[in-house]
């Protein structure tokens, strides 16, 4: 099911500076049994990047009644997309326009159940992630970028591919957010010059606050997740996943992935 400002509609006006410019801003979600799984955490990340874009972010009840009634009723996934809406013809944004907010549903897919296997095989990107400040961390429309890394490979034994930025420096993946433990610490790439800060990254930096265990955000090359204990990656459809080989570089269990996903999940909202 798809709501279009409100009303079921499978399009959009084709002047819609989402469509031109990918100017807006979206999330994706998980839900069981019609419910928006960490939906304060995804609707406060929602409104702070709306306001990095300067968009009116819709009422919260509102946009979560929509998100209720596009759900499945068992698991499933719900996008939710804000564009700045329909404008003239230019790149200079209007202000006082009216958003476009189109909320939808999808399946679970395979790779995000239950009886997926746990342990991933990742590879690197040859793209490299422009540094963009005033952008980082937003989970805006202009997602071209990862299109073109997400295209780089067509064996399906590979579930993500790795991104450094154009200096160099470990970023994350194509489609989540990068962890990895080395000697019980745990570390996570800085995003502040570019990559999404995904809402599942923040709630695995509380989860580990809450189990003690220290947690490390920097910039980092590929040789420190080379010597890691283990490696993982997450975001809110898949949880958090171990990956079980780089290229030619391979881990075996360390037991973290484990203990990081289930206190994931344990602060429910």
């Amino acid at each position: 099911m798809i709501l279009v400002n409100g009303r079921a509609a499978e399009t959009v006006n084709a002047l819609d500076r989402g469509l031109a410019y990918g100017d807006g801003v979206f999330r994706t979600l998980r839900t069981h049994s019609g419910q928006p799984l960490w939906w304060a955490d995804h609707y406060a990340k929602l409104a702070s990047d709306c306001k990095a874009l300067a968009l009116d972010c819709p009422d919260g009840a509102l946009l979560q009644a929509e998100v209720y009634q596009v759900a499945d009723v068992g698991q499933g996934v719900v996008k939710i997309m804000l564009t700045r809406g329909a404008a003239a013809r230019g790149y200079a944004p209007s202000m006082d326009g009216e958003c476009t907010r189109i909320v939808l549903s999808t399946p679970l897919p395979p790779h995000a159940r239950s009886d997926a296997p746990p342990d991933v095989t990742v590879r690197w990107c040859t793209l490299h992630l422009a540094r963009q400040p005033r952008l980082a961390g937003i989970k805006h429309l202009n997602r071209l970028e990862n299109v073109l890394a997400r295209a780089e490979w067509d064996d399906p034994a590979i579930f993500e591919g790795i991104l450094c930025d154009d200096s160099g420096r470990v970023v994350s993946g194509v489609m989540s957010n990068l962890f990895w433990v080395r000697q019980g610490e745990l570390f996570t790439p800085d995003l502040s010059n570019c990559g999404v800060a995904g809402v599942a990254r923040a709630r695995l930096l509380r989860a580990a606050a809450r189990l003690g265990i220290r947690s490390h955000i920097g910039q980092f090359r590929s040789d420190a997740i080379l010597a890691a204990d283990e490696v993982m990656i997450c975001n809110s459809v898949i949880g958090v996943r171990r990956v079980a080989r780089l290229d030619d570089m391979t881990w075996s269990p360390a037991g973290w992935t484990a203990t990081l996903n289930k206190a994931l999940y344990e602060d429910l909202d």
